[in-house]
């Protein structure tokens, strides 16, 4: 008459209790969530970007300034621009071109007028009086020498000396008046020109500024983001080399399960197993030993 049985396939104890011991540790490492005791938080783990630093805000400040803008507001966690107070509303280079206006214009000659123009030509004018002066006692002489001495001829040299003087006086003035409004008209076209000049290069000199703040902020804030990243690297690393070393674990027992022994056990139904003390102990005593103390062990 047949007995029926049933038959059992196993692995080498010392494989089996390595594999006990691999899911022992990975149930574990799966336990390990992000912010937990020990264990890098999801903010760490996970990418971030570096604030906006002193430099890059002063050039964006700069920049605000130059536009007509006011004083800017910076988030204090991230240093990204929030808002711009009210300004001028007058760009960096409209002063230059308002005193460039204000020296232009039928009047702008009076600002360059020297203080001490009416003192030259009083004194000139002055001196010329005196050496007129002088020459009347000539025209006596020349009367008397002539014999024309107080007759109508000395009347008419006196009057026609009288007034090629006073022609020559004012052409004098009108020379003198003349060379100091030339002079004042030349300093005012050219303090036109310069502050033109001016207004036209100043938006490139403000953007140089702005520009070289903003390359510093730019290389500075590329040190930041850079110290960031590396920061993530090691906390993911942290986090991923414990399960690293599981995989290697993993890996290692797999390739030994290939080619490792097995034992095949018929148990007839209702009856004893075949197998013997020895071998329960024997399978008992590799299970306890446990590769998990390369881990920390098993609890």
């Amino acid at each position: 008459m047949a007995t029926d049985y049933t038959q059992t396939t196993r692995r080498a104890p010392f494989i089996e209790a390595a594999q006990e011991n691999y899911i022992d540790l990975l149930t574990q490492q799966v336990g390990r969530a992000p912010g937990s005791a020990g264990v890098p938080t999801l903010a760490e783990l996970g990418p971030q970007v570096s604030a906006q630093n002193v430099l890059t805000q002063e050039a964006q400040q700069l920049a605000a300034t130059q536009a007509g803008l006011g004083q800017l507001t910076f988030d204090p966690t991230t240093g990204a621009v929030t808002g711009a107070g009210t300004g001028t509303g007058v760009a960096g280079y409209q002063p230059f071109l308002d005193q460039a206006a204000a020296y232009s214009g039928p009047q702008a000659y009076q600002g360059f007028m020297s203080p001490y123009q009416q003192q030259v030509i009083d004194t000139t004018l002055a001196e010329f009086d005196t050496q007129t002066a002088q020459g009347v006692p000539q025209l006596a002489a020349n009367a008397i020498q002539a014999g024309a001495f107080g007759g109508g001829r000395e009347g008419v040299a006196q009057a026609q000396y009288a007034t090629d003087a006073a022609q020559k006086r004012a052409l004098l003035q009108a020379q003198l008046l003349g060379q100091g409004f030339t002079q004042a008209n030349q300093l005012a076209q050219q303090g036109f020109e310069q502050q033109r000049n001016l207004a036209s290069l100043q938006p490139s000199l403000a953007a140089s500024g702005v520009q070289q703040l903003g390359a510093a902020g730019t290389g500075n804030l590329a040190y930041q983001q850079a110290q960031l990243d590396a920061a993530q690297q090691r906390n993911q690393l942290a986090y991923n080399e414990p399960l690293s070393r599981l995989n290697a674990f993993g890996s290692g027992i797999a390739s030994q399960a290939s080619g490792s022994p097995t034992t095949t056990t018929n148990t007839t139904l209702g009856g004893a197993g075949t197998v013997g003390p020895l071998s329960q102990a024997l399978s008992a005593g590799l299970s306890a030993y446990g590769l998990g103390s390369i881990f920390g062990g098993r609890s």
